[in-house]
């Protein structure tokens, strides 16, 4: 819509000022035809010098001839030049190719501002798809043949004849490629909207087929644990408590996968808690005592530095990185005591997970945690390194984007 009344505007700027000059050039046209004709009777030669005899002198002008020249020519430089200004394409090519049509045959003149107008407005009436804009450009080839013009008004003519037909067909050309961009636009967005929907419909079935295949064991293993803490007799209570922790972290890793699925699937209804934000960095606290209770070891939470709202993605990150650790450290160093150390530092945020386990494994280095943190840092713009810890143990250092990074 700002583009249309940009150009509307352009053009109106346009008619306006070949108007202007339309009637100029029509008033010298006038003098110069007013001169002519008073002079055009008398062929008798008076020697330069001598007074020219009374029979010779030109009669006054009657009133007559002053309003055909100086009144009618610039109603047609008008008519031939001002449509382009407040007409629309088709009411301005009508009107000013008349009027210039006009002005040739009644009275052999034409402005080139109205020849240029003429121009203008075939070209717009071809752009706006109009084949009329190449019949309204026939009658000058006519003109410029058997209209027994000679001079500007031939000159003209001819150009109008030449050009007039070719403006035309420019306007029809140029509309027909756009036409033709626009529809292989709206084909290729068609496309991608049939792309985007196949895709989501496979995100949909493959999420569906792992809830319904995962859930169906994960609930098991949290019904399993519940009912053997409840049914089996003479439990010790550290026993019971350890079921009863499977059976929470079981139902936890539920609702979590339940929450990722349900990012894949177009028509889940899932509840508002399942539908909850990502966790990030205030939720390591719950994370800490989750593991700590599970593992039964000790589990330290350091912060250091002046806490800082970070980028979701990062927090987001940082807290499956240590998600990850502890998982590992349980796995690999059972009853390890391990501390989480948050640092922040401005323009970077710095997490060492440590562990007083026996240090690196050959199992640990070929699994897919490792591989998996680091993937999710370097997503991230940080990066992930481990090593043996010289206190003995194992250490993960991660360096994330800070909050003025």
């Amino acid at each position: 819509m700002h583009e249309w009344v940009e150009s509307g505007r352009r053009i109106a700027v346009v008619g306006a000022l070949l108007a202007l000059f339309a009637v100029a050039e029509s008033i010298a046209q006038a003098r110069t035809t007013r001169l002519a004709s008073l002079m055009g009777d008398y062929s008798e030669t008076v020697p330069a010098g001598y007074p020219l005899p009374h029979s010779l002198t030109p009669p006054p002008a009657d009133g007559g001839n002053v309003t055909l020249y100086y009144v009618i020519f610039p109603l047609l430089a008008l008519a031939t030049t001002l449509p382009v200004a407040v007409l629309r394409e088709r009411g301005a090519a009508l009107v000013v190719s008349a009027a210039g049509v006009l002005s040739l045959t009644a009275f052999q003149t034409l402005t080139v501002a109205g020849a240029a107008a003429q121009l203008i407005a075939g070209y717009r009436l071809g752009l706006a798809g109009s084949r009329l804009s190449v019949l309204l450009a026939v009658p000058f080839p006519l003109l410029a043949v058997v209209g027994g013009l000679d001079g500007e008004a031939r000159v003209l003519t001819l150009v109008l004849a030449s050009l007039g037909p070719a403006a035309a067909l420019a306007g029809l050309v140029r509309r027909a490629k756009g036409e033709a961009s626009e529809s292989a636009a709206a084909r290729q967005g068609i496309a991608d909207s049939l792309l985007e929907h196949t895709a989501r419909g496979e995100r949909a079935r493959i999420a569906r087929e792992l809830h319904d295949v995962v859930a169906h064991h994960i609930s098991m293993v949290a019904v399993q644990a519940e009912t053997a803490r409840l049914t089996t007799p003479g439990m010790p209570q550290a026993g019971a408590e350890r079921l009863s922790a499977i059976g929470d972290t079981a139902r936890s890793a539920l609702t979590e996968m339940r929450r990722l699925l349900g990012v894949l699937r177009e028509d889940a209804e899932a509840e508002p808690d399942v539908r909850r934000p990502q966790p990030g960095l205030r939720e390591l606290g719950e994370l800490i005592d989750e593991s700590r209770d599970a593992s039964g070891s000790a589990v330290r939470l350091i912060l250091s530095g002046s806490p800082a709202l970070l980028d979701p993605g990062v927090e987001l990150a940082a807290y499956r990185i240590v998600q990850e650790a502890l998982t590992n450290a349980r796995r690999h160093a059972p009853g390890a005591a391990v501390d989480v150390e948050l640092h922040y530092a401005g323009d970077a945020l710095h997490l060492r997970v440590r562990d007083n386990g026996p240090g690196p494994s050959t199992e640990a280095d070929t699994g897919h945690g490792l591989a998996g943190m680091r993937e999710r840092a370097v997503a991230v713009g940080g990066e992930l390194s481990t090593a043996a810890d010289p206190g003995g143990g194992f250490l993960i250092q991660v360096r994330l984007p800070g909050a003025s990074a």
